[in-house]
């Protein structure tokens, strides 16, 4: 009986990825361009009084209109992964000897499963994208579509040192501006970078952390295989 198993897999799902690589704080893509992700903090909007919403409103717009290169904004909702918190809700329960304390801590904790199995309980975070452009190395359109390379126009330590040029000053311009919105903003490390694209294609992954030296092996997990039935 033909077994698919016996198959060899000459190509990967992480082929078919537009990352090529995630170094000094940067992403790459296949076609040369970059990016460099801010995490941004958020802002409670409705708590805010008329006033203080029309300043922020205005100051926002302030910050848009002063920006002499694009951004992408990217607001990320998740089931939130409350797993460890129950662990130690469960710890401080058994280590627990005040026998008032101990039941107080077991219906909170059975109130916080009950609500998360009754309810979603998402998060959202924030992120400010920089984009850096394949065109700013020197690549022409007539040179054929950027989408369809499979190699990188330039050598990566060229294009990473072009890139950090670019974008490091601003970085630290937009920086500067959302702090003045009461906004804080960090740059996502190379760890940061990883454990956020791996989230993303495996998002049923929750809790799982992706080391930095093995993310080469694969931002995507392959799916379970089945097991084939013999005849």
């Amino acid at each position: 009986m033909f077994d698919p198993s016996k198959i060899p897999i000459h190509a990967t799902t992480q082929e078919h990825l537009d990352i090529e690589d995630i170094r000094d704080d940067i992403v790459v893509l296949k076609d040369g361009s970059c990016c460099l992700i801010l995490k941004t903090s958020a802002l409670n909007f409705g708590l805010l009084s008329e006033t203080e919403q029309d300043a922020t409103i205005l100051a926002y717009a302030g910050i848009l209109n002063s920006l002499t290169f694009p951004i992408q904004i990217l607001i990320r909702s998740k089931k939130s992964d409350v797993s460890e918190y129950i662990y130690s809700l469960k710890k401080q329960e058994e280590n627990q000897t005040n026998l008032a304390l101990k039941t107080q801590i077991e219906k909170y904790r059975r109130f916080i499963e009950s609500t998360i199995k009754q309810n979603n309980t998402l998060e959202k975070r924030f992120y400010t994208i920089i984009p850096f452009s394949s065109y700013e190395l020197g690549i022409k359109p007539s040179m054929g579509s950027l989408s369809k390379r499979k190699t990188l126009p330039f050598q990566k330590e060229y294009i990473l040192q072009k890139a950090k040029t670019s974008l490091f000053p601003k970085r630290d311009h937009l920086v500067r501006l959302l702090n003045r919105l009461g906004l804080k903003a960090e740059t996502l490390n190379t760890q940061g970078l990883i454990e956020l694209f791996y989230s993303i294609y495996n998002p049923e992954q929750t809790g799982v952390q992706k080391p930095t030296d093995s993310y080469q092996a694969g931002l995507v997990e392959p799916a379970m295989a089945q097991p084939t039935k013999k005849p």
